[in-house]
């Protein structure tokens, strides 16, 4: 069985439909917190199996000897080393062929990773067979209000002139669908690690620059101090502490911790990633 953990969340979800694509929906199962938000998935023939990372004792069950599995990193910052020690005991109980896990780029030293760190470490120490999908930044995370940026006239950041290597997140996905499957170069992919960014990295300034190129109106690329980059996100109605996370992140993006582009991603999905210019049409509808 293919399982997939935190399935009904907008990287999960393409994950499933990936793997649907390849397998009969009976040899595909989600771990999820409600039932009724996969419930469009049962209704495919997707098993569902209903826990919390929360809360160890629903885990029981919901992985098998043989499954291979997805471990989507949960979302709640500051609470992901025990929710992800739960999974990690339940699948070693279990006896699970492979648990991959969807962290942080290796040389990332900003504290969004230092869970992630302390994660695969955890895996490493269970003695399962487990696969690292070290995952960059999703190309979606300056695109997800491409319209209003272009209204705004103005892509703000910290980050100065440094680059970032990102991927849509259904490029992804697909890598992690190809792990899960045992598919691309590697064949088997058990005690593997695979540093994912897209084929490109580009800076601010470019990105910048393609938005107004592909929406024909003026947008430019202000930089701003840490602190004004906290305020702006904050009045845009951010949480504080997400807040202080992505300018942090911007803070490594300028050391340069997410332009690597060792073409990992490429060789899983067996084709170039989405550029970033392809990105931008799309999520301007041009």
């Amino acid at each position: 069985m293919y399982v997939v953990t935190g399935a009904t969340g907008q990287l999960g979800r393409l994950v499933v439909e990936g793997l649907l694509a390849e397998v009969p929906a009976g040899e595909v199962a989600v771990v999820v917190r409600s039932a009724e938000k996969a419930a469009d998935l049962a209704a495919r023939g997707v098993t569902v199996r209903v826990a919390d990372y929360d809360r160890p004792e629903s885990l029981a069950g919901s992985f098998a000897a043989g499954d291979r599995v997805l471990l989507i990193s949960g979302s709640e910052v500051g609470r992901r080393i025990p929710q992800h020690t739960a999974v990690i005991e339940a699948a070693r109980a279990a006896g699970v062929a492979l648990l991959a896990y969807t962290s942080a780029p290796g040389v990332a030293t900003f504290r969004l990773a230092d869970e992630h760190k302390a994660t695969e470490a955890a895996i490493r120490e269970s003695g399962l067979p487990f696969s690292f999908l070290r995952n960059g930044w999703y190309t979606e995370n300056y695109l997800g209000d491409a319209a209003g940026t272009v209204a705004r006239g103005v892509v703000i950041g910290s980050a100065g002139q440094g680059r970032v290597a990102t991927a849509p997140r259904a490029d992804y996905a697909a890598a992690a669908v190809a792990v899960l499957l045992g598919e691309g170069d590697e064949g088997g992919h058990a005690d593997t690690v695979y540093e994912l960014s897209g084929d490109v990295a580009w800076s601010l300034s470019e990105l910048a620059a393609e938005l107004a190129r592909v929406s024909g109106r003026p947008v430019e690329h202000r930089e701003v101090t840490p602190a004004e980059h906290r305020a702006v996100l904050v009045g845009a109605g951010l949480p504080e502490g997400f807040a202080d996370v992505l300018v942090d992140v911007d803070a490594g993006i300028a050391r340069g911790e997410l332009a690597g582009t060792p073409g990992d991603l490429a060789r899983l999905i067996g084709r170039p990633t989405v550029p970033l210019a392809e990105s931008v049409r799309t999520a301007l509808g041009a």
